[in-house]
């Protein structure tokens, strides 16, 4: 897909709407990860060294429409000024008169932060007339949050199809490398989806099978896949229903000459706790009374030796309980391989997803992957080949 960004924009003296995505956790009026402000800050500078007058819309938790002074973006203000490097203004609504004179009185090179957009019922509604509102205040809009994108809302859809528009740099950054990875991979191309449930995976799981070379399962789902060809699988997490969802993806796979991997050896135990006993089994031979906490060190060797050939990688969820040791020694083994491969310039790595971005960072690599995603489910609908509303507003026609 073809997208303009930054580049392509002369913005000195205009008035540049950048959608943030700045949805980060706050406890007690402070920020407690400011991941996304960094993430964002980037283009907002930019704009602003370049002589445009920034205007950053963000939506923040879920007030519903309504006005709830817990959910204001004022709490942002200084983390924001801070991470840009210049000082940030603050305008108490995001359309309307106080907006408007906000917006007004701005100044090249200076940025204000508008209040959370979902304080109005029409963001979350897509309303044409909010969209109308929200683009009178500025001459360009810059989409920089692609973990929104997946949401058709008046912030991110209704405003890009009303003003000449860019993707902002990490909005780009995603693009790109979501495009390399799935888009026009060098092949072979293989995918690790892991994670608690096949039930939530399965568009993820039918979408990848038609595409990759290589198609690794791990965590609890693993245990759905060996339970659907008849494996037991003691007191594991897996879901029964989905027992012939399991074996559809497999024949799919079969079909289109796609090899799946599955765990060979596993790490079991009887109860589920840091340090518990455990030992290692071959998959086929897990006791009643036992359940499966990691994949064990056969099940890796494999996986790295897949990897030797792979060009491209895709990684959704992690192959066992990482959170609690030793249950995290097959995810940390795999992911330092992926790692290596990475730095060696043999493979491209681009991983996503809540539990995967903190299973890498468990493992202390999540800085050596090709690119590593924050955006969750607009992620995970990327990787479900679905078509993003705030992406496909950007793609020029």
């Amino acid at each position: 897909m073809a997208f303009r960004t930054l580049d392509d924009l002369a913005v000195k003296g205009k008035r540049v709407l950048v959608r943030a995505d700045l949805n980060v956790p706050v406890s007690d009026g402070k920020v407690t990860d400011a991941t996304r402000i960094e993430r964002q800050a980037p283009t907002i500078r930019e704009l602003a060294e370049a002589g445009a007058r920034v205007i950053v819309l963000s939506h923040f938790d879920r007030p519903k429409g309504k006005v709830v002074p817990s959910m204001s973006l004022q709490v942002l203000v200084e983390p924001l000024s801070r991470a840009v490097g210049r000082k940030v203004g603050f305008a108490e609504d995001c359309i309307g008169p106080k907006a408007e004179s906000a917006v007004a009185a701005l100044q090249d090179g200076e940025v204000l932060l508008l209040e959370n957009t979902r304080f109005h019922k029409g963001e979350e509604e897509n309303d044409s007339a909010m969209a109308r509102e929200l683009a009178a205040l500025g001459d360009i809009f810059v989409n920089d949050a692609f973990s929104a994108a997946h949401r058709a809302h008046a912030s991110t859809d209704g405003v890009a199809r009303l003003l000449p528009n860019a993707a902002g740099r990490s909005m780009q950054a995603e693009l790109t490398h979501l495009q390399k990875a799935l888009g026009h991979p060098e092949r072979p191309l293989l995918a690790v989806v892991g994670g608690a449930k096949v039930s939530t995976k399965i568009a993820l799981l039918e979408n990848l099978v038609k595409r990759v070379e290589v198609l690794v399962i791990g965590g609890a789902m693993a245990n759905t896949f060996l339970a659907a060809q008849g494996i037991k699988v003691g007191k594991s997490l897996f879901e029964p229903d989905h027992l012939e969802t399991a074996r559809t993806i497999m024949q799919a796979a079969k079909t289109g000459g796609a090899a799946i991997l599955l765990p060979s050896d596993v790490v079991v135990a009887k109860e589920f706790k840091a340090g518990a006993a455990h030992r290692i089994v071959s998959a086929s031979q897990i006791a009643d009374d036992e359940m499966v906490l990691d994949v064990g060190p056969a099940s890796i060797a494999e996986f790295e030796s897949r990897l030797t050939a792979t060009r491209t990688l895709v990684w959704n969820g992690p192959f066992g309980a990482f959170e609690t040791t030793p249950f995290d020694n097959g995810t940390v083994a795999a992911a330092k391989a992926v790692a290596k491969a990475t730095k060696a310039g043999a493979l491209l790595s681009v991983a996503g997803g809540g539990d995967t971005v903190a299973a890498l960072a468990h493992a202390g690599v999540e800085g050596d992957f090709t690119y590593v995603s924050t955006a969750g489910g607009a992620f995970l609908e990327w990787l479900e080949g679905k078509e993003l509303p705030g992406v496909e507003a950007l793609q020029i026609k």
